[in-house]
């Protein structure tokens, strides 16, 4: 359902929110090392979120990557969002092109109500609390 480049948005939006602060700031490079994602792919990555304002970015000598307590704010969907949009979630569950609550394939109403689920926990989730999650053990991201 997700492009591999929300999963590794989410996954070094995630490092981000554990490992990096306005005082330690991370380049796209070391986060790539830690999480094992492709640094040119997670460079561009981190340029499109830091556009649409889900991370910080700074220049020069000691810049880098990091969050703020507004972007620890955001919710997984927001990323989601940024990087795949959200027609991901609105394709037909067994790939039929006209799929709809007027015009249903055979499971449209089980995938719909499990679609609907699914985006509304991805809105409630805020980095800041998976981060947590992350930090307690509940969880990995690498």
């Amino acid at each position: 359902m997700l492009s591999n480049q929300s999963k590794y948005a989410i996954r070094g939006v995630l490092y981000l929110a554990i490992h990096a602060d306005k005082g330690n700031k991370l380049g796209s490079a070391a986060v790539s090392e830690e999480t094992n994602i492709p640094a040119p792919f997670l460079a561009k990555i981190f340029q499109k979120l830091s556009r649409a304002e889900l991370i910080v970015s700074t220049k020069g000598p000691g810049g880098g990557f990091y969050l703020t307590e507004v972007e620890l704010g955001n919710s997984l969907l927001d990323i989601i969002e940024c990087i795949d949009g959200l027609e991901a979630f609105n394709t037909c569950f067994i790939g039929l092109p006209n799929c709809s609550d007027k015009n249903p394939c055979s499971v449209h109403h089980i995938a719909a109500h499990w679609r609907d689920q699914l985006i509304a926990e991805l809105k409630l989730k805020t980095i800041g609390e998976m981060a947590e999650s992350a930090r307690s053990g509940d969880f990995r991201i690498f």
